[in-house]
């Protein structure tokens, strides 16, 4: 039996993660006490204590759930459950790569802390939004968007399971896109409560600051697949891996694609690691066959 990490991006946070696992294991406090140091901000009281505008905020989000999840996979290693391939849901990517051996957690979490404030900056400076579409084919989408980017900037940002399709763009292309979806009948249109237009062009003045900590940062290739974001397929080396995660910054996140690779590589046991339980809900749409668990807690450790 493959098993696979599959590691939360954005959106799975909330207050009080984390702090089960800081009160009852010692390694999961050194590696609170290292981060806080690393981010110079109080990451524990963030994420222990919030409050939820805090915790909501990119800059502190992104290095929470990271930190989080690198907390609870050091402790399946404790016990002997390693993965046979890893993928993570936007910065769950970030996640995914330091447990398939391509950076250490520190340099992640130094990188991981850039792209949070750069994100952040980025969607003050260019505002814009994003909205979730349920109900509606690929091709329904994009010739949404590609409708709707008369009036602005409009793209595909998550292809998450079948019929639930994120976009993301400006605050005119995307209430557009919104607009014409419902002409189209999706089931479901939502605009989603976000700080900035992540995976679109918007995000651009954060791909430049991320780009340079980029190539600075000390990879190796992964020592198991990472299934990437932008290509749904494994990166085979460590530059590939340094490429992709510049464009995945305004890419479109291709998870039903690459939970479908997953299976048909063979892998038949999925492991949710962190925060929330997103990722299992959107497995269970793709394929409903394969067996998905969350850890994000004592509780789940224990079980």
């Amino acid at each position: 039996m493959k098993k696979a990490f599959i590691f939360p991006g954005q959106g799975s946070q909330y207050v009080g993660m984390g702090k089960d696992l800081y009160e009852h294991f010692q390694e999961v406090r050194e590696l609170y006490d290292q981060a806080e140091e690393i981010l110079e901000f109080p990451l524990k009281k963030i994420s222990f204590e919030g409050p939820e505008e805090d915790l909501k905020q990119t800059r502190y989000t992104q290095p929470a759930l990271f930190v989080h999840s690198l907390a609870i996979s050091n402790l399946l290693e404790k016990r002997k459950l390693v993965p046979d391939a890893t993928a993570g849901h936007s910065l769950g990517e970030y996640s995914a790569l330091v447990v398939a051996g391509a950076f250490s957690w520190k340099d992640g979490l130094k990188i991981v802390k850039i792209r949070g404030e750069q994100m952040q900056q980025s969607g003050e400076k260019n505002p814009g939004t994003m909205a979730a579409l349920i109900g509606l084919s690929k091709q329904d989408v994009e010739e949404i968007c590609s409708a709707a980017s008369a009036a602005g900037i409009v793209q595909p940002a998550n292809f998450n399971s079948p019929g639930q399709i994120v976009i993301s763009g400006s605050i005119n292309g995307v209430h557009k896109a919104m607009e014409l979806a419902k002409e189209h009948k999706a089931r479901l249109v939502t605009e989603l409560v976000v700080s900035g237009a992540f995976h679109s062009p918007l995000m651009g003045d954060a791909l430049s600051g991320l780009t340079t900590a980029l190539e600075e940062l000390p990879i190796v290739t992964p020592r198991i697949p990472v299934y990437t974001n932008v290509t749904a397929n494994p990166a085979s080396s460590a530059e590939e891996v340094r490429h992709l995660l510049k464009q995945q910054l305004l890419a479109p996140v291709l998870w039903e694609d690459i939970i479908n690779h997953m299976i048909t590589d063979g892998i038949s046991e999925f492991y949710e690691v962190g925060a929330g339980k997103v990722l299992q809900g959107l497995l269970k749409r793709i394929n409903s066959e394969v067996a998905g668990k969350g850890i994000g807690k004592v509780e789940d450790l224990e079980g």
